[in-house]
Formats: structure tokens, sequence, C-alpha cells
């Protein structure tokens, strides 16, 4: 039989500085397994220590190379923005500085996030959802929240800015990942299943639109839509929300005039109507794009970062990568990318054939939320898609999103690191 231990406190777990990062939960020696080896003969083997069991060392490096690649193109495309009267007397790494604050606030949260089990996180959910939702109120609160460009998106923080919208995007992931289990027995029933979910999305989407940030908006939709079809929701119900979300989308285009003529200036970039307002990042992103060619003008030889592409550093990095490392820079970063989100997809696969729905669905919805947010911010900056104010995710600047995704990311390896301990015989 196997020997009676005595488990880790919740505090002893949290408390220890590298169990976590190098294997979470520590494993005592007298923890076995009983093994049968022949006829009714068993011996005790002792269960792999979770040091050892460690997690996908593949998919955090390739998050520390784009992290890097990042921090690489920040500084080349933001460095000649000193030089422009609209930021003040700034040095020329003032920027790049900044985001390299936010990678190292990003991996001491990452870190302390990668020490909370799952099943906190399933405990917590709907609190954690509340407070995004509190935190998104308070932007809108006047002199609460930060004013830029326009838009009401931000909580000054002192160091550093940030972003609710940001938080409500993993809030709505683990909230809906928590729902779907909950609701697992009567999925199959309109009201009881779905409404109430629509209803959380739409109180999101509502105060995303005050701000007004309907990319973040999209973002969300998109992937709480996505645990609902991957939680098993009636294909029927399905359909019938995609087709209302669709809708309310296309009346907030159709109804906004300012979002009306970015879908004309995404249509006709070059013409003289809108080469100079709506589509003048668009026609300067595919300037800088065609410059690259197949192999680019070299790093650092971006003439479009020059002051002709606004937000060159934040929304349209990838024109300037485009630029700069050409065709081939571009198609390793959407090869990256579709890596990426194909991994932790399968690692949320993995965790629901080990009969753990909660973890395999918030992985899953981590994977959607990247995958798509990078989806359109590469079919923004190749004129596939109409502009919308979306960063790419883990590599343009913008403090809250980074440190978001990799908290996120975390999450994802926390969720690995429990399916390996599982499937080595452990307990978590």
């Amino acid at each position: 039989m196997t020997a009676d231990v005595e488990r880790p406190s919740l505090w002893q777990r949290l408390a220890s500085p590298f169990g976590g990062l190098f294997g979470g939960l520590p494993a005592k020696a007298a923890d076995v397994l009983p093994v049968r080896i022949g006829g009714t003969e068993y011996r005790q083997t002792a269960a792999t220590p979770a040091r050892m069991v460690g997690f996908d060392q593949a998919l955090l490096w390739v998050v520390i190379f784009l992290l890097a690649w990042g921090v690489v193109m920040v500084y080349s495309a933001s460095i000649a923005m000193p030089d422009n009267p609209r930021f003040g007397n700034i040095e020329h790494y003032h920027f790049v500085k900044r985001h390299v604050l936010s990678l190292l606030i990003g991996f001491f949260c990452a870190w302390f996030t990668f020490k909370i089990p799952m099943k906190l996180w399933e405990r917590y959910a709907p609190w954690m959802f509340v407070v995004a939702i509190l935190l998104l109120v308070a932007v809108l609160i006047p002199h609460v929240g930060t004013v830029v460009n326009g838009a009401r998106r931000w909580l000054s923080l002192g160091f550093m800015n940030f972003q609710p919208s940001e938080l409500a995007k993993l809030a709505v992931v683990i909230y809906a990942s928590d729902y779907m289990v909950r609701k697992m027995e009567v999925k199959e029933r309109f009201f009881r299943a779905v409404l109430p979910m629509a209803i959380s999305v739409a109180v999101v989407g509502a105060l995303l639109l005050a701000e007004p940030d309907m990319g973040a908006f999209m973002v969300i939709a998109v992937v709480a839509m996505g645990i609902l079809f991957l939680g098993g929701v009636n294909a029927r119900m399905f359909f019938l929300i995609a087709a209302v979300l669709l809708l309310a989308f296309a009346c907030m285009v159709w109804f906004s005039d300012w979002r009306r003529e970015r879908i004309f200036a995404y249509l006709d970039p070059w013409s003289e109507k809108h080469a100079l307002g709506k589509g003048y990042q668009l026609s300067h992103a595919l300037i800088a794009i065609g410059r690259g060619e197949i192999f680019g003008v070299g790093l650092g030889g971006s003439v479009e970062k020059l002051h002709w592409l606004p937000e060159a550093h934040t929304d349209f990095l990838l024109s300037v990568i485009g630029e700069e490392f050409g065709l081939m820079g571009v198609l390793i970063l959407i090869v990256a990318f579709l890596w990426l989100t194909r991994r932790i997809m399968h690692i949320g696969r993995q965790a629901i054939a080990l009969d753990r729905v909660f973890s395999g669905l918030v992985a899953q919805g981590i994977a959607m939320w990247i995958g798509f947010q990078s989806f359109i911010n590469m079919g923004v900056n190749l004129g596939a898609l109409p502009t919308k104010g979306l960063t790419l995710p883990l590599m343009s600047f913008g403090g809250s999103a980074v440190l978001m995704n990799l908290v996120a990311l975390a999450v994802v390896l926390r969720v690995d690191y429990e399916n390996k301990v599982l499937m080595r015989g452990g307990r978590v």
C-alpha cells in the first residue's frame, strides 16, 4: 500500500523559492506506487520527484526567443522617436528601457503565478472576473483612468500604466472555463447554460466599448465563444450566438462614423481621400513591408520608422520587422506563433485526456487568445484586415500587455507541469 505521508501546506508550496520554477511541489521519497511485476506479486516503486518532472522547455525557449527578438525590435523601431517634438526631451533608449522593466516585472509575476495550483484558479475564478469588471469600471471614472490619444484605457501605477482590458482577457478565459465545468450537466439548455455567460461577456464588452477598445472586445468574445464550443455547447446554440455576435459587430461598425471610415480606408488606402487620413498607417505599413523584399534592408535600416509610420513600436512592429528582415523574417515569426499556439492547444488536450477539464479549457483559451490576437495584428500589418489597436503578443511595446502574456503562459506551464506529475504517478 502507498505510504501515508503528510502533504505540504499551501503556504509551504508557495514559499519554496525554486520548487515551483523547476518542478513545483516537492514530493517525499515515502510516496510510492504499487507496480505489478507478474502474477500477484507487487513491489513498491518511488514516484518520480516533482523537481525532475519539469515542464515544456521547448515552449519556454520559443517564448524567450520571441521576447528577445521583441526587445531588439522595440529598440530599433523607437530609436528615432526622441527626434519627434511630440515626445519631448527623452532618451533614445527610453522606450526599450520601459519595455525591459515591464519584462522584469512580468517574469516575477509569471514565476509567482507558476507556483499557484490550478485548483486555486478554479476556486477563485468568479472573484477574479469581478475584480476585472471593477477595474474596467475604474478606468472610466474621471481623474482615475488615464487618457491617451483620446482613449481612456489605463490606470496609472506610477512606474507604469496598467491596462485592465489585458487582465480582463485572462479573467474571461479562467471564468469561462470554470463556468463550463460547472454547467457541464445543462450545456444542452440555452437559458441555463449559455445565457448567463453571454450576459457576462456583454457587460465586459459594454465597458470596453466605452473606453473605447473594440479590439480587446473582439478577442474576449472570440475566446469566450471558443471555450463554449470546446466545452461541448450544442452546435445550434453555438452558431446562433456566433451569428448574433457578427451582427452586433457589424452594427457597431455601421453606426460609428470613424469605424466605418476605417473600413473604407482599408478597402482603398491609396486614394487621395484616405492616404493622409484613416489609411495613412496602413499605406506606410505596406510600403515598409514592400521595401523589405525577401531578406530585408538589415537591422536598423528601416526608413518608415523615422516618423513616417505611426506607432511603429507597438501596433505596427511587424511592419518594421518586415522592412528590416524581409519576407523571411515575417515567415519565421508566423511559424513561431503557429507552433506556439499549437503547442499550447496540445497541452490543453492532454489535460482534458487526464480528466482535468478546467485546466484543459484554460490552456486552450489562452492558445486562442494569443493565436487570434497575433493573427489580427499580422493581418492588419499585411493589409489583410482593417486597422485595429491590437499589439503583437510578447513582442510589441506595452507594459501590461507583455506582463499579462507572461502570466498567461505561466498558467499554461503550470497546466503542463501538473499533467506531467499525474502521468508520472504523482499528485497535484
